[in-house]
């Protein structure tokens, strides 16, 4: 039995998964660690790193380290996205965590991996026969257009709702200004409208992951009084739906975004810019609902690690 362990260093949290593979080819996840550590926080446009993100960032890996390290027979795959993958002071970043975190060895992935593991963690565990897949992050957004059950194009837009935050709300997030919210969507519109292929997604679903759209999803079953209302899995909005949630989260201030059930208080300053791009897309191809995906790059990561041990004869 192999421990494989999968860490996502993205741009506003650190997410681990242990997953048990038998020799059977049989899997099945044992555990799930996630720390907020809003690593891209600050970075502005000299796209450098900060110290208090790293420090925070390097805290939670140790925490990871010191979990994984009590387990047998690991294997361990770390991956790193939009904030390292941008930061100029990059390979400095990458060094000090192997030399402060046991030697573990951070890979930088391209925006076109981490869409296609996208693709993969979804497509493995939902129906994702035609549709739009859209992964919004802390600093980049994936789109993943699906025809026929296949990635016929996709990409990464460095938008997500650290940046978009940044970028769009200067007079703060206390209260959001109308203003604020207006050049923050015309922006996004503008970069959806420059990706060529975007528009034969026109009137398909969207399936949607990261930590803002699924706050959406989040919201809405807590609002319904549902039992697990995290296990967000499979489940479906529609576009009525997500509408109703995104004016209740930009009509609150800041106090009171807090206080939204199913809303997570540390995403509560960054969860408008972060849910924007959603709503957007949802206009922009005038799709009719949102089908919300728990899977997505750790997930795409195993099948891809489950193949390989398969095509080397090492499980069934």
């Amino acid at each position: 039995m192999e421990n494989f362990v999968v860490i996502d260093l993205g741009s506003n949290s650190v997410r681990m998964s242990v997953t048990e593979i038998d020799t059977d080819g049989s899997f099945r996840a044992v555990q799930q660690h996630k720390e907020m550590v809003r690593l891209s926080e600050d970075m502005g446009p000299e796209r450098i790193l900060r110290d208090a993100a790293i420090e925070r960032t390097i805290g939670a890996l140790q925490k990871f380290a010191a979990i994984y390290q009590q387990l047998p027979n690991v294997t361990i795959r770390a991956v790193a996205t939009a904030a390292v993958r941008s930061a100029k002071n990059q390979k400095k970043f990458i060094k000090r965590v192997a030399e402060e975190v046991a030697g573990l060895r951070i890979e930088v992935i391209p925006g076109t991996m981490e869409a296609y593991y996208d693709y993969l963690g979804v497509s493995n565990t939902l129906p994702a026969t035609n549709c739009v897949i859209m992964d919004t992050g802390g600093a980049s957004c994936e789109l993943i257009l699906v025809q026929n059950g296949k990635a016929q194009n996709l990409i990464s837009l460095p938008i997500g709702a650290v940046n978009l935050t940044e970028m769009f709300y200067k007079n703060g997030v206390d209260q959001l200004k109308a203003a604020d919210l207006f050049w923050e969507t015309t922006f996004v519109n503008r970069l959806f409208n420059g990706v060529w292929w975007l528009h034969r997604g026109q009137n398909l679903p969207i399936i949607a992951l990261g930590g803002s759209n699924r706050t959406l999803a989040k919201i809405k079953r807590k609002a319904n009084n549902l039992l697990n209302f995290e296990d967000i899995h499979g489940f479906r909005m529609t576009v009525a739906e997500v509408n109703e949630v995104y004016a209740k989260v930009i009509s609150e201030d800041l106090a009171g975004r807090k206080k939204i059930p199913g809303l997570a208080k540390d995403r509560a300053d960054i969860i408008a810019g972060g849910m924007t791009p959603i709503v957007t897309i949802l206009r922009f191809l005038d799709s009719d609902r949102v089908v919300f995906s728990q899977n997505g790059v750790r997930e795409g990561i195993l099948y891809e690690h489950i193949s390989q041990l398969q095509e080397q004869g090492v499980i069934k």
